[in-house]
């Protein structure tokens, strides 16, 4: 007989402690690499544990090197948390364990991703048509619907990438913001375009891409493919809906209008700004996001489920398959039209991650997203009135949850940054903002409410008032 009630039971303890402990946890890891090392290392287990030992060693050895990152006070990055009800059903996931790639290996979790898929896209605004991936993060989002993108601007010019590759095809073109997400590189480079394809639009003062320079650098050399006569060179338009810094949104509907008139896919990287379109209030802030062609985001942010959940969406399903599926003759794939989801992922086997997602959106319903969404982008403006009324210069307009803080001079912003993270209040990261050191403050997580910020902003102010005094 099995013991499952031992390790499950002790894992839950432990669990339920670490959780109704992060209100009043510090917010920072409290162990050294070498003292991890010491409590979690040592030789190769030859034989046997008990699992419930297991776990206990474990739990306890990790504990001091966690980073609470679902703290109420976290602010370091775009990270949120994890609802009862996401963590929950991505429990049950797990024990489940069911390899969500082909409807006949799991017909419960392809039907469950199915139905998500279809109220994500009704929850962002998009066409109704639109298909829908669930991946690892933003990272893969934005891969796999560049690879759809790299698909259809290559098909245009009579160029079949899936079966003939990149060798002698024509040249893509890709213009995306000079303060885009690094994520666009980097999938660039695993689709083997490479970052030397990349046409740097220039930005304004808060980050957004200008239309107008995208519609100069467009007009000032369109090319001709060596395919069919008159397309124009294959061009990928690489739009922001919320930048990583200041929160800002790249004008997304003129980027469309512009983009498309020169024949142009437009990619939406919308890793956390894409939920503003749940939001009556904040929705303005994606004016024009249904004319995109594709677009990315991560659950694991403002929906706040638990990590490895990110969502690819693409205005046309063709292009996505094309891109993504593969069929094997030893594979039972659906010919009834059920979804066998690696036809929209880049990986064969996979978790059931849409079911942590889809139990998220059935416990918050649309109201409640954009309950949280709205308090969260309440909260960065209470942050930035905390620190401006005392002085302190917010570099950035607090449009949506991101607030970028500037002490003085590099040096002093930056000491701010670590003594702020190691006094263990609230923990935030540091960045370079055109050129200047800034405290970026990101606030995401579902549970963060007023209490946490002035009591972030009251230890922020101390540690910068002691600093000063030194």
């Amino acid at each position: 007989m099995v013991d499952w009630e031992g390790p499950l039971s002790k894992a839950y303890e432990r669990a339920l402690t670490y959780l109704e402990g992060l209100p009043e946890r510090e917010v920072g890891p409290r162990a050294t690499a070498e003292e991890l090392h010491q409590a979690l290392g040592g030789p190769l287990p030859i034989g046997p544990t008990d699992p419930r030992e297991v776990i206990e060693h474990l739990a306890k050895g990790v504990d001091d090197g966690l980073l609470p990152s679902g703290s109420g006070r976290f602010f370091g990055f775009v990270f949120g948390g994890a609802t009862p009800a996401s963590l929950a059903a991505d429990w049950l996931t797990t024990v489940w364990d069911q390899n969500a790639g082909l409807y006949a290996a799991s017909p419960a979790a392809a039907v469950v991703e199915d139905v998500t898929a279809r109220w994500l896209v009704e929850l962002f605004g998009l066409p109704a048509s639109t298909s829908v991936g669930f991946v690892t993060g933003a990272q893969m989002a934005n891969f796999t619907a560049l690879a759809a993108a790299r698909h259809e601007v290559l098909r245009r010019a009579g160029w079949d990438v899936e079966q003939d590759g990149l060798i002698g095809a024509p040249p893509i073109r890709v213009l995306a913001g000079a303060e885009r997400h690094d994520t666009i590189d980097r999938a660039l480079r695993f689709l083997g375009l490479g970052t030397n394809s990349i046409v740097p639009i220039a930005v304004d003062d808060q980050g957004r891409m200008r239309a107008d320079a995208l519609a100069e650098a467009l007009d000032a050399n369109p090319g001709r493919t060596t395919g069919r006569s008159g397309i124009n060179r294959p061009t990928i338009v690489c739009a922001q809906a919320g930048n990583v810094n200041t929160g800002a949104f790249d004008p997304i509907a003129e980027i469309c209008e512009i983009a498309h008139a020169h024949q142009a896919w437009v990619h939406v990287d919308g890793a956390f700004g894409l939920w503003a379109a749940v939001s009556p209030g904040l929705r303005q802030l994606v004016d024009g996001i249904d004319r995109a062609d594709s677009w990315a985001t991560d659950a694991h942010k403002w929906l706040n489920v638990p990590y490895d959940s990110g969502i690819v969406l693409c205005a046309h399903p063709e292009p996505h398959r094309a891109a993504m599926s593969i069929r094997a003759a030893y594979l039972i794939q659906d010919e009834n039209g059920e979804r066998d989801s690696l036809d929209y992922n880049p990986e064969f086997s996979r978790r059931a991650r849409g079911i942590p997602v889809y139990a998220a959106i059935r416990a918050l319903g649309r109201d409640g997203i954009a309950e949280i969404v709205d308090r969260c982008q309440a909260m960065a403006d209470r942050f930035a009135q905390n620190l401006r009324a005392n002085d302190i210069e917010v570099l950035n307009d607090v449009v949506l949850n991101q607030v970028l803080v500037r002490f003085g001079d590099d040096a002093v912003t930056r000491r701010v940054v670590t003594d702020v993270q190691n006094e263990g209040t609230c923990w935030m990261s540091g960045t370079t903002w055109q050129g200047k050191a800034a405290m970026r403050i990101s606030v995401s997580n579902w549970t963060t409410g007023p209490d946490d910020i002035d009591r972030s902003a009251a230890a922020v102010l101390k540690v910068f008032r002691q600093l000063s005094i030194s």
